[in-house]
This record gives C-alpha cells, sequence and structure tokens, in this order.
C-alpha cells in the first residue's frame, strides 16, 4: 500500500552539485590513479550529507544527490551491456551534417567535450540495476521516505540512438524504444524491492518535441535524434512512457513524471518557453501519480494551461515547481505561497507537493547552483510549507 502524504509535502526533483573533490578522485579512478574504494567511500560521505541537508531543511522525501552520475542519462551506459559513453566531441565524426551540429553546440553554449552521452552500440542488456543499489543504500542514510530518479524511457530511447551505431542492431528506433522499455520493467521490479516510496522519470525532451520549432535542440543529450513531425514524434513519446507508467499501476508506490525546458543554462534566453497545453494529452494518456513540473519561471505559462483538465485534477498530484535553480536570487516564503495559492484555486490543497523546477546541478561539469544557495532556497520552502500548513489545515 502506498504511502499517504500530507498536502504540501516537499521533495527535491534530483541532482545536487559533486564537490570539487569528489570530480577530482572521480577522474583520477578513471585515469587509474585512485581506487575505486576510495571514490566509494567518498560518494557514501557526501550523499549522507546531502541527505542531512534535506532532512534539516524540511524535504519530506529524500533523494540522493545523483552525486555518481555525471549527468541524468550518461549513467546508464555503466549498467546496460551494448552501451558506451561518448562526449559530443566523439560523436561528430558520427553526424551527417556536421556544420549543423557544431552550429547547435554554438548556440548553446556547449562545449563539444563538456557533456557525455550514452549512445546504443550494440545489442542492450540489463546488466545490474540501474539506480536500485543506491536506492538501498539511502535508506542506510535515512528513515524518511525515499525517491528513486531515472530518465524516463523517451530520454533514453531518443538520446542513445545515433543511426551509424545503432542501426546495426536496431532497426529503428521503434525497436531501441521497446528494448528500453523491457530494460526499465526490470529496473522497476528492483526497485519495488528496495521499498521505495516514488519512482520519479525524467522526460525533459518532451518540452523540445513540441517548442523548438525544428529550429534548436534543447538538450544535448537529444540532438542526435532523427527530428520527426512533431505529432508523430509525441506520439512516439506517449507510447514509451505509458508503457512503463502502465505497468507501475497499482504497484504499492507513487509513480512520478517529471517535465522542464532545460536545466544547463543560467540564460534563460536560450531556454524553452510555452505552457503545458501541448503535452496535456500525453499527462492525460499516462496519468501518473505525480506530475513534477517546473512552474516557478515565466517560461513555464500560467498553472491554468494544465489544470483546465478535469482528468489530471481528479487523478494526478501536482508536484508544482516552486523554487527556479537556476537563478542565485532567494525566493521569498511569501512569494511561494502566493504561487501556490493561485494553485489551490484549480486543484485541491491535497493534491499539491513543492519541489524546485528541476535539479540543482543536472550536468556534473555544469552546476547550475552551489550549496549555500541551495540551503536559503530550501530553508525558505521550508517556511512556506509552514504557511500553507497553518492557514489551510
Amino acid at each position: 500500500m502506498k504511502k499517504v502524504f500530507d498536502a504540501f509535502t516537499i521533495t527535491l526533483v534530483g541532482s545536487m552539485p559533486r564537490s570539487k573533490n569528489l570530480m577530482t578522485l572521480k577522474r583520477k579512478v578513471s585515469r587509474g590513479l585512485a581506487d575505486q574504494a576510495d571514490l566509494e567511500d567518498l560518494l557514501e560521505k557526501e550523499t549522507q550529507k546531502v541527505v542531512s541537508l534535506q532532512e534539516k531543511n524540511g524535504i519530506n522525501i529524500i533523494t540522493d544527490g545523483e552525486l555518481d552520475r555525471d549527468n541524468y542519462v550518461s549513467f546508464i551506459s555503466k549498467k546496460i551491456k551494448g552501451i558506451v559513453t561518448m562526449n559530443m566531441g566523439d560523436m561528430l565524426e558520427f553526424i551527417d551534417d556536421k556544420k549543423a551540429f557544431e552550429q547547435i553546440l554554438e548556440i548553446l553554449d556547449v562545449p563539444a567535450v563538456s557533456i557525455k552521452n550514452a549512445i546504443c552500440n550494440g545489442k542492450m542488456e540489463y546488466v545490474k540495476p540501474l539506480v536500485a543499489d543506491n536506492m538501498r543504500k539511502l535508506k542506510n542514510y535515512t528513515n524518511y521516505p525515499i525517491k528513486a530518479t531515472l530518465p524516463g524511457p523517451y530520454l533514453m530511447t531518443r538520446s542513445m540512438w545515433l543511426p551509424a551505431l545503432s542501426q546495426k542492431h536496431y532497426a529503428n528506433k521503434e525497436q531501441l524504444g521497446k528494448a528500453v522499455i523491457s530494460i526499465l520493467k526490470k529496473e522497476i521490479d528492483h526497485l519495488l524491492e528496495t521499498g521505495v516510496d516514488v519512482i520519479q522519470f525524467d522526460e525533459p525532451v518532451l518540452t523540445e518535441v513540441v517548442f523548438s520549432e525544428g529550429k534548436t535542440r534543447s538538450f544535448m543529450c537529444a540532438a542526435l535524434a532523427e527530428k520527426k513531425d512533431p505529432a508523430e514524434e509525441l506520439e512516439f513519446a506517449t507510447h514509451l512512457i505509458k508503457s512503463v507508467f502502465d505497468y507501475l499501476r497499482d504497484k504499492p508506490v507513487y509513480s512520478s513524471l517529471h517535465v522542464c525546458r532545460g536545466n544547463w543554462s543560467k540564460d534563460e534566453q536560450i531556454l524553452l518557453s510555452g505552457p503545458y497545453t501541448p503535452l496535456v494529452g500525453l499527462f492525460e494518456n499516462v496519468l501518473p501519480d505525480v506530475l513534477t513540473l517546473e512552474f516557478s519561471t515565466h517560461r513555464a505559462g500560467e498553472v491554468e494551461s494544465l489544470l483546465s483538465s478535469k482528468k489530471i485534477k481528479d487523478h494526478c498530484i501536482l508536484g508544482f515547481g516552486v523554487i527556479n535553480p537556476r537563478i542565485d536570487e532567494i525566493e521569498q516564503a511569501e512569494d511561494i505561497v502566493n504561487q501556490v495559492e493561485k494553485a489551490l484555486k484549480y486543484i485541491a490543497k491535497g493534491k499539491i507537493w513543492l519541489n524546485p523546477d528541476c535539479g540543482f546541478a543536472t550536468f556534473a561539469n555544469r552546476p547550475v547552483s552551489t550549496f549555500t544557495i541551495i540551503e536559503k532556497k530550501l530553508e525558505q520552502l521550508k517556511l512556506a510549507k509552514n504557511i500553507l500548513k497553518d492557514k489551510y489545515e
């Protein structure tokens, strides 16, 4: 049976900044200059610090900070046979339109060697759990409910598809997507055994489908995918995501779908904009227990664009983004309360959870925030929750 959570439950989306010591040791291990055991020890200590930070600041459902990942998808290359890690520079030789690809990198201000990606270069095989082992460790660090964060099936499929390499093993993205779904179902089974309370799948590339208008790519992990008609691509994405969430249906865990509009830069001008209206149909088809969404930035549109859907209001908890991880300005509790009260005009208080728009450090080499700023933001978020509970309960 699923736990029952209070109105205005607070949870993070996932990633936290990695320390200089951790990044340095990780590089040394990759070069054979340090032991993996030392890295595991440091990861354990720093994960415990991330857990303590969350508990101290009123986070109700704990995440591990994703400290062992380079970004939200590249880490799977260490867990699944048939996937290799490549940076954008490595992939350039396999791109037909090299000039266009280089222009994308320039526009998005992303150095070709700074972002790593998982690419399918063989028949995929689930070798070991993606995050279930991390969740077992996390349960040793906290008695709070915990959340597992994973790349979603559409993100994985689109990210890993590099035709020059992938087509030797899968005829098309559809076949690759079928294999991805099988892998994620196995991971869900492992996560259920660990007793996690929430399983979140990240699908940030959905906004690139509906808002990019065939221009720049919003996420470098998806920059290499074939660009189909948006309606056709959205149908493909819906099938993949629904297959995974249907598998989670009636399981004793909350399913969460996270969507945002880009989280590698502090420059709001290069990130995507638009309300959730084009994605409402997908949300209604998938019907996750929790829709964990970006709302603190004006680029996300107004909340009524989402909550005009009775199906979503009746069946989903809104994971309401009220903190912008990309800005250094500290949101004040009163402003957060005002944001939530706007949403309360459309949805019951028991169906609102609070969270930042996205992770605080999606890419290990390009964190958008610091622990000093993060703690100040979380202090205000905790204060806002207390104000809301005093006022509405």
